[in-house]
């Protein structure tokens, strides 16, 4: 005959013969029961294949084992590399994280802090459009939840953030292509989705003018998060202009960078640093795909492990106290230049 269906707690604790708040508990904590009751529990779990509602659970709850994490656009492989670390942290710091992607629209973005707030989570660590964001939005949720901040900053918002250091690890990669060959240009969007693009900028132009070279900057037109397409139009368009002051291109980002390279071969421009070769190009993130282009792209790797788990470590110190920090935490955690075949 077959079990009826158990629809919520009430009736698994009806038909167990364990009363409801010692139900609800061993839920919360099965090693909050007795190890008796705790097997008469779990026995009528496996008779009755019930399994209680997570979300239900903690709406009844001042706090919940939930994360949020929202980043800007999943579509992006950094964000889905950096979303993927620190989802794999929560899970093993115990906590059930809840990964939302605002699709390059900065609105969505406050629509999924709303949405986060119906489920009543223990903190969210928000990877924000920055000056694009609702900052009012994004501070009234700092005000009722624990917010910590990775990839991009928003001054005085969130208790903490993490990040890499932009200044750094553009003029690492500045010091190795004047050390190697021609100073580089600057390939950029001239609308960036992302604030760290305008550290990239000014990271660049001080570190060409420490290193006695005059700043060539390029814009591309567009906006959006197709930066491979702007890339391939717009960096096509140079190069078959021959816009570029040296024979060097330092892009903002990989994916620029992959969009060039596409164009750099459709106009049988040969990318690299040896013999024969028109032209070097360079990126930045290490992106996942950077590795297997054609050439492989020459870049600067962020620590995607360490911005990771010191954001969610970060967040679960708040957690465990149960109160703000004192002072806004922030650090920024240094690139590594990565040398393949590109430049």
């Amino acid at each position: 005959m077959v079990q009826p269906k158990i629809r919520n707690m009430e009736e698994f604790a009806a038909v167990s013969g364990i009363s409801r708040p010692t139900v609800s508990k061993y839920f919360n904590d099965p090693d909050s029961v007795r190890p008796s009751t705790r097997q008469k529990i779990e026995a009528a779990l496996e008779q009755h294949d019930y399994r209680p509602n997570v979300f239900a659970m903690n709406q009844n709850r001042r706090k919940t084992k939930n994360i949020g994490v929202v980043v800007p656009n999943l579509a992006d492989p950094f964000f889905s590399e950096i979303g993927r670390r620190v989802e794999l942290a929560c899970i093993d710091a115990g906590y059930s994280p809840i990964l939302l992607s605002s699709h390059g629209i900065p609105e969505m973005e406050s629509d999924n802090l709303e949405s986060l707030r119906s489920l009543k989570p223990a903190g969210v660590l928000l990877a924000p459009f920055g000056r694009l964001s609702d900052k009012d939005a994004v501070q009234a949720f700092d005000r009722d939840f624990p917010l910590v901040l990775f990839d991009a900053n928003m001054s005085d918002t969130g208790q903490a953030y993490f990040g890499t250091d932009n200044f750094q690890s553009i003029d690492l990669m500045v010091e190795y292509l004047c050390r190697s060959g021609e100073p580089p240009c600057f390939f950029e969007m001239k609308s960036p989705s992302n604030p760290n693009a305008n550290k990239r900028h000014q990271a660049y132009v001080e570190s060409m003018e420490r290193h006695g070279q005059t700043p060539h900057i390029f814009q591309a037109e567009g906006e959006g998060w197709n930066f491979e397409e702007i890339g391939k139009v717009e960096g096509g368009r140079l190069l078959a202009s021959n816009a570029f002051k040296t024979r060097t291109v330092l892009c903002s980002n990989d994916r620029l960078a992959i969009g060039m390279l596409s164009a750099a071969y459709a106009l049988d421009l040969r990318v690299g640093h040896g013999p024969g070769c028109h032209l070097r190009i360079a990126g930045h993130d290490d992106h996942p795909f950077s590795r297997f282009t054609c050439p492989a792209l020459t870049t600067i790797a962020q620590d995607y492990e360490a911005i990771a788990n010191r954001a969610v470590r970060t967040l679960f110190e708040m957690l465990q106290v149960d109160e703000r920090l004192p002072t806004r935490a922030e650090m920024l955690f240094e690139g590594r230049l990565v040398m393949r075949d590109s430049a």
